[in-house]
């Protein structure tokens, strides 16, 4: 099962990971200074959810990200699910 909210499309992304060291200038040091550069990946925040759907009396099993449970907080699972199956998603 791939990282991937089944509503908003989010997915991890690639980024780096800065080691500094030294003593900021604001402290009166000479400013810190990046001493390792490491690459890593930014999780999307997935959780696996059920939701009773009342239209077809059963409940639906998502794997979304918190944004993506605040819309269907806003539209209502019933505009989400019809919008996830009109682009081939199977629910």
């Amino acid at each position: 099962m791939s990282k991937q909210c089944q509503v908003t499309g989010k997915k991890p992304c690639k980024g780096n990971s800065y080691a500094r060291r030294g003593i900021a200038k604001k402290k009166k040091g000479i400013g810190l200074k990046i001493t390792g550069v490491k690459r890593r990946r930014f999780q999307p925040n997935l959780i696996k959810k059920r939701f009773w759907f009342s239209e077809e009396n059963r409940f639906i099993s998502l794997r979304l990200s918190k944004h993506g449970m605040r819309i269907i907080d806003k539209l209502g699972l019933g505009a989400v699910v019809r919008k996830m199956r009109s682009e081939g998603q199977k629910v």
